[in-house]
């Protein structure tokens, strides 16, 4: 196993999700700070807009719009002119907070759910995943995830593997071109693993997030880790391959608690490292 080690490229933030590249730049939402923001390659930040029911997941429509999660109101927005305006409304279909999505070609979102209330400690509950076709109609298109959370589009957009977090295990469904699921089957178990924030290689391998075992894992389809990075002390959140070449990860790390996110500490950081294989466009 090959075993990399990480530089930081910024921090000062709260609690990060959802990093994307986009045109040359990595987009990542400040859950808990409330802000999404445009990082450069050399760690400068822009914030594009402020979103105070706290954003998470990113993507874009095939038009070049920008998508964000809207996690305490259930809700996807859309950029539009400078401003926040509704796509969708997940609130029918979704028992918990809205988390992360990935956006296919089409521009149809698969959007997961925590399906409890997590941060006030209900007891847990399975969610679905719900579709949101690009006219804003929603359709739940799996059921009964364990924690539905990071995404990906494999196998020429035929293959949607999600994280399922509290499963310990990346799930995969064949994609159908109406953009139904079928086919659900265990993609690679990952053990302790707890995977959040995931991203695809060009080698077909995902890049997972393993938010409580604090390190990010290269998986082959089976279950197979052929690369770790890990980030003793903290938590690994999500991650993204980006950059010029694409060989950029960049890995998203939180150090501190729950509690710490209700007072918006300061513990959120981005930290770089170089890696073989390039980003294959996913999420």
């Amino acid at each position: 196993m090959n075993q990399l080690t990480p530089t930081l490229l910024a921090d000062g933030f709260v609690f990060l999700e959802g990093p994307r590249w986009h045109d040359g730049s990595l987009w990542v939402s400040d859950m808990w700070g409330f802000k999404v923001y445009r990082i450069s390659t050399n760690g400068a930040r822009e914030v594009l807009f402020e979103l105070p029911e706290r954003p998470s997941g990113l993507g874009f429509l095939p038009d070049g719009t920008p998508l964000v999660v809207s996690m305490a109101n259930r809700k996807i927005l859309k950029l539009v002119n400078g401003a926040l305006v509704e796509h969708a409304d997940l609130s029918a279909h979704a028992s918990g907070d809205c988390n992360d999505m990935v956006v296919d070609a089409q521009g149809r979102a698969y959007v997961g759910n925590f399906g409890f209330d997590i941060f006030n400690g209900a007891p847990p509950q399975m969610a679905n995943l719900v579709r949101v076709d690009p006219d804003g109609s929603t359709h739940v298109v799996a059921q009964e995830l364990n924690f539905p959370n990071g995404a990906v589009l494999t196998n020429g957009g035929r293959t949607l593997v999600v994280a399922e977090t509290f499963g310990n295990v990346l799930t995969a469904f064949d994609l159908a071109a109406n953009g139904t699921l079928s086919n659900r089957r265990v993609w690679a178990a990952l053990g302790e693993r707890t995977p959040d924030g995931i991203c695809l290689d060009q080698d077909g391998a995902i890049w997972v997030a393993s938010f409580m075992t604090g390190e990010f894992v290269r998986v082959l389809e089976g279950g197979v880790v052929s690369d770790i990075v890990p980030v003793p002390g903290k938590a690994a959140v999500a991650c993204q391959l980006g950059g010029e070449d694409g060989r950029t990860l960049f890995c998203l790390t939180y150090k501190g608690t729950i509690e710490d996110l209700h007072q918006g500490k300061v513990a959120g950081a981005i930290e770089t490292v170089r890696v073989n294989s390039p980003a294959a466009g996913s999420p």
